[in-house]
């Protein structure tokens, strides 16, 4: 009796193998592309911020309370006022976007029937998709006025401004997030809830909100990257005064509306120049440090939930 064998496919494998090899190289290429990337802003950022930092110190960048570089005589680099104002318009932006951005991810989730929701995302996600600049106008045309009626501002641009409109732009961006994170939980878990008496709102809030958490602060932590590195809506709305305040009814410039006002303005090589690179410097250290704050959350969070 023949016993059937299998011959192996040396030319199939072979094959399966290189394009194997050759999909991690190219997975490999882009990793090291981003990392380049990455790095080469870090050093221009850094080699034209040491010159600067050579003729003022430091500590009096960091703490100095005025920043006026157009002063022939005495310019004056403090960079607390655009840090002031960059910290209070995104803390503004965050305590009215977090709320309604992780409540509208519960509904859409959890709550809204399937039809419904097929109707409601779609005009959220929109909202992404405008442009900074159109949603500037709107908040110097049509929004700047209902907040002079209400708050009574001490300028019709204000920090308040610029953080409710910024609110706007963040919300897309944490439902998305929070949703999909929401929807990946698995439904077997709703199940065990109920069978143990929960309610509808004690599952949501004992075990889906915990089980996608998560994903519900990387929607936060992108969308505050978005609020603190936004440019157009800010310059347009906060009205652009370098004052140190934490009154949100004050205008307070921030230091993307510092960069983009002022680098057409400055003499390339100048000290003026050279500081607004120290101010973008400080810009993407702190984006930097609010993004690996927010991983150090996120593995305690997953070793606790183990």
């Amino acid at each position: 009796m023949k016993v059937a064998t299998k011959v192996p496919q040396y030319g199939v494998d072979h094959g399966r193998r290189s394009s194997e090899v050759l999909v991690s190289a190219v997975l490999f290429a882009c990793m090291l592309i981003c990392l380049s990337v990455l790095f080469l802003i870090f050093w221009m950022l850094i080699s034209n911020s040491v010159p600067f930092f050579q003729e003022v110190p430091f500590q009096d960048f960091l703490t100095g309370d005025q920043w006026n570089p157009f002063h022939p005589t005495f310019p004056l680099f403090g960079v607390q006022p655009l840090l002031i104002g960059t910290l209070l318009v995104s803390i503004v932006a965050g305590l009215i976007a977090i709320p309604i951005g992780i409540g509208c991810s519960i509904y859409l989730a959890e709550v809204a029937d399937l039809k419904l929701k097929n109707w409601l995302k779609p005009f959220i996600e929109i909202i992404a998709s405008v442009p900074s600049v159109v949603l500037g106008l709107f908040a110097v045309i049509i929004l700047a006025d209902y907040v002079m009626i209400v708050f009574d501002p001490y300028s019709k641009l204000n920090a308040l401004l610029a953080g409710i409109i910024l609110a706007v732009m963040m919300i897309p961006i944490q439902v998305t997030i929070a949703e999909e994170a929401m929807n990946s939980v698995p439904q077997s878990l709703r199940e065990a809830s109920y069978a143990l008496g929960a309610t509808k709102w004690e599952t949501i809030r004992h075990a889906v909100v915990p089980a996608a958490f998560s994903g519900i602060i990387a929607s936060i932590v992108l969308a505050l990257g978005r609020a603190i590195g936004e440019t157009m809506a800010v310059t347009m709305a906060a009205g652009n005064a370098a004052i140190s305040t934490w009154n949100p009814l004050y205008p307070v410039l921030t230091m993307p509306a510092t960069l983009a006002i002022e680098i057409p303005e400055a003499a390339a090589g100048s000290l003026q120049y050279q500081a607004l690179f120290a101010v973008g410097l400080l810009l993407f250290v702190i984006t930097f440090a609010v993004n690996i704050v927010a991983d150090i959350v996120l593995v305690r969070y997953r070793e606790a939930y183990k």
